[in-house]
C-alpha cells in the first residue's frame, strides 16, 4: 500500500478465535467470504444496487493472517459494464501491539452482477 497516500478500507475486521484452523491461522475461507462481503459493500457505493457475486478471481494467499489481526480489505474498481462491476480487492493485516507493522495477505479481482428481486441481472446504470 502506499503509505503517501492514505485510502479507507471498505471493510476491516478484527481476527477471533472461532475463526481459526487448527494450525492457529485464520481460515483461508474467513478471508474469502470477507473479500466477498468488501466487494459487495464497494459494489453498492459505486452504485446502488443489489448485488452476487459471479466470479472471484485469482486469490492466492501470501501471509497467513493471526488471532488479534486487524484486516482490512481495500477496493478500487477496474470496469463497469452493463450489468457488472469488476472490483479489485487488496487485503492487508496489521499486527503488533507496540510495533505496528502491516503485512500484505492476498488480492482479488471480483466480479459482483447487478440483479433484480428475482435475482435476474439489470443494468446498473438507470435509463433516463
Amino acid at each position: 500500500m502506499n503509505q503517501s497516500c492514505p485510502r479507507n478500507p471498505a471493510i476491516r475486521s478484527i481476527m477471533m478465535p472461532r475463526d481459526t484452523n487448527a494450525l492457529g491461522s485464520i481460515f483461508g475461507g474467513h478471508i474469502l467470504s470477507l473479500i466477498d462481503l468488501a466487494a459487495g459493500q464497494h459494489a453498492r457505493s459505486v452504485a446502488p444496487k443489489k448485488y452476487v457475486t459471479k466470479v472471484m478471481r485469482e486469490v492466492q494467499f501470501i501471509s497467513p493472517v493471526f488471532i488479534g489481526d486487524s484486516v482490512s480489505f481495500y477496493c478500487d474498481t477496474i470496469k463497469v459494464g452493463t450489468t457488472s462491476i469488476t472490483i479489485k480487492v487488496e487485503v492487508e493485516a496489521t499486527r503488533g501491539i507496540d510495533s505496528l507493522h502491516t503485512i500484505p495477505v492476498t488480492t482479488a479481482e471480483v466480479v459482483m452482477v447487478a440483479v433484480d428481486s428475482n435475482n435476474r441481472p439489470i443494468p446498473i446504470a438507470d435509463n433516463p
